[in-house]
């Protein structure tokens, strides 16, 4: 098979700049670069693998906060390292190494052992998948509609083009599966077009934040800006030719499973209201979590005179300058807002109901070192390995850190390992904010350690806290009215323009969408609030409906969302293919395998941080269970999604 044929990467180049730089420039990129990513791409395009000595691996303690540069390599090995990666440079120079080919199984092995550390190997297939650089070890699918489908007419609607609908739609194109993708909006992207708030950014490491189809190697940011990312998902729209079956501007109301034919019937509406309905063999919800806004209730929100606007709504046309502000939260869009308005604003009068726990991320602005953006043009594959470094080290992440220890019993922790973190945490606010005790009294959080969503810190949210005209205030909001909002204390905040960084609905799957099953069963009347998918991608009665982000697929302290994401679709897709090859009208969970999935689920959730009866967050959902995360390994989330048991399923001929 010819290489291009294998390739499953859009952003797969053939040649890369020659090395022409002197011996001295050669040494600068060496002892400013990320060993692990480096060694590993030097021995992969010269062919010598004795690089990787065992002596050498990155040991890589567990990262309670940040992680060790280097993977924890002792100043020792990296020295050792270095004069090794020095030599294999100048001989890709010498030598003009321009390109190099996939790996053989064996040589992905040995640099598995080599960078994970010698980690379980139970990893190494999920690994080579997410590399996506071993021939026939990607997630592309390894058969074609044309050859199982014995000539039957089958199409799949997938409702949102943002990266989970790219995904799918670029999975049934590779498999030659007919489908259509419904998009309300005007673009691909999803959340990185709706997102265009003063300050919108990434808190993902920039590498791993990306396809393993798609492997962008020039991010010019560690952390890029939103509008990079909005970029990034068109271009990939663009190279995988996905763009001509998206039907932009029209949204799916309602799908309707049809239990005689075996159909869904999907029900549209474009933007000049004109309504539509056609028929499918499956339909894939891509609709996201994150993607309906949350208002306060807080009293008289129509009575206020001023400019309001959520921060997923933004309006570009509005200027902060010189206005009296009030930024409602203080989460993850309020952690990137507040500093990016604050020297534009008269005052800035921020509402907090809960102060976040902060990882601390000093780079979080930064560009990609010079040394980065030279190796990714000159140095074969480096980008694809750089990724697959921070993929790896996020693979399991901080995930000891939330584990509960059930004999644990001091009050705001739940293991020594989190009270550890607890404290550290602690003493960084307080040097932060050392000189406003007044502050540090307010910014302190007083839940667990791992119970909500941790942000990125670089020190520029306690700056703005500080500045002269910011007030922070925790009383809470009693009403609203048309000169700004009463808190209970009896307080009244007068101001211009109220910002609301109040997050999402993001318990209510697939809402407002009306689906119907098997039976006349509706899907929201079903759940009843308490949204349960099996691996978050079915439900019983809805066959042939598959849920990409479902319930518990979100990952907080370890996994990718884009693993989350290739993993389910292709998953879908193998229950495709059975439902082909079998000549099905569909596959149908059974209610007892869901059951028992969740009650699992439950008891797992419930031994980490967030599942602490004392946390509360917008993981649980009304009732307080924990409906967002995903309280397993990730290759928990691999190994389930690798194979369609067909006994979990009632099948529908």
């Amino acid at each position: 098979m010819r290489v291009e044929d294998a390739v499953d990467d859009l952003y797969w180049r053939d040649r890369y700049e020659p090395i022409t730089e002197d011996d001295a420039f050669l040494r600068r990129i060496v002892e400013t670069s990320d060993l692990p990513a480096l060694m590993v791409a030097l021995a992969a395009v010269t062919g010598d693998f004795s690089l990787l000595r065992e002596d050498l691996r990155p040991p890589q303690p567990p990262a309670d906060i940040i992680g060790e540069p280097h993977g924890g390599m002792s100043p020792g090995q990296q020295a050792t390292a270095r004069e090794l990666a020095f030599d294999a440079l100048k001989r890709v120079r010498d030598e003009q190494l321009t390109s190099v080919g996939l790996l053989t199984e064996e040589q992905a092995e040995d640099i598995l052992t080599w960078i994970t550390n010698a980690a379980n190997p139970e990893y190494h297939p999920m690994l080579m998948h997410d590399m996506a650089l071993v021939e026939g070890r990607s997630g592309r699918p390894d058969w074609n509609f044309a050859e199982v489908s014995a000539g039957r007419d089958f199409s799949v609607a997938v409702i949102g083009s943002g990266v989970s609908g790219m995904a799918a739609a670029y999975r049934l194109k590779q498999a030659g599966i007919p489908y259509t993708v419904f998009e309300k909006g005007h673009t691909v992207g999803g959340t990185w077009w709706k997102n265009t708030y003063p300050g919108v950014r990434l808190d993902t490491p920039n590498y791993a934040y990306s396809f393993s189809f798609a492997q962008r190697d020039d991010w010019p940011q560690q952390f890029s800006q939103g509008p990079e990312i909005y970029r990034y998902t068109c271009e990939v729209a663009r190279r995988g030719g996905i763009t001509d079956n998206i039907v932009f501007n029209t949204e799916v109301t309602s799908a309707a499973y049809d239990e005689a034919s075996g159909f869904w019937n999907v029900e549209t509406v474009d933007k000049d209201g004109n309504t539509g309905t056609r028929r499918f063999n499956a339909v894939i919800s891509a609709v996201g979590q994150l993607d309906r806004p949350k208002y306060p209730d807080v009293p008289g929100r129509e009575d206020f005179g001023g400019i309001q606007m959520h921060s997923a709504e933004w309006d570009n046309s509005v200027d902060v300058t010189g206005k009296r502000v009030a930024v409602i939260g203080t989460g993850a869009s309020a952690y990137q807002i507040v500093p990016a308005i604050v020297d534009q604003v008269s005052s800035l009068t921020v509402f907090q109901r809960s102060s976040p726990w902060m990882l601390p991320t000093k780079g979080y602005y930064d560009d990609m070192p010079d040394s980065v953006q030279w190796l990714v043009r000159k140095l074969p594959h480096y980008g694809q390995w750089l990724r697959f470094w921070q993929h790896w080290l996020g693979v399991e992440g901080r995930q000891h850190t939330t584990v509960a220890d059930p004999g644990w019993g001091k009050p705001g922790s739940v293991s020594a390992v989190n009270e550890r973190v607890r404290q550290q945490l602690t003493a960084l606010l307080a040097r932060q904010y050392e000189d406003r005790p007044d502050l540090l009294a307010k910014v302190t959080p007083d839940y667990i350690v791992g119970g909500k969503r941790m942000l990125r810190d670089n020190g520029v949210w306690a700056q703005s806290l500080k500045k002269p005209q910011t007030t922070l205030v925790t009383e809470g909001m009693e009403k609203m009215v048309p000169e700004g909002i009463v808190t209970k204390d009896g307080v009244l905040h007068e101001v211009d323009m109220i910002i609301y960084a109040t997050g999402f609905q993001a318990s209510e799957f697939l809402e407002p969408l009306k689906v119907t099953g098997r039976h006349g069963t509706d899907l929201h009347e079903y759940w009843g609030g308490d949204a349960k998918a099996f691996a978050g991608l079915t439900v019983p009665n809805f066959p042939n409906l598959f849920i990409i982000t479902g319930p518990n697929t979100g990952h907080v302290v370890n996994g990718s969302l884009y693993s989350m994401i290739e993993y389910g679709v292709e998953y879908i897709l193998e229950a495709l293919r059975i439902i082909l090859a079998e000549n099905l009208k569909g596959l149908d969970l059974r209610q007892e395998v869901l059951d028992a999935f969740v009650a699992d689920l439950d008891a797992a959730s419930a031994t980490k941080a967030w599942g602490h009866p004392s946390v509360k967050t917008w993981y649980k959902n009304k009732f307080g269970r924990v409906s967002q995360v995903w309280p397993y390994p990730v290759l928990d989330f691999w190994k389930i999604t690798r194979e369609v048991k067909l006994d979990d399923y009632n099948k529908l001929a």
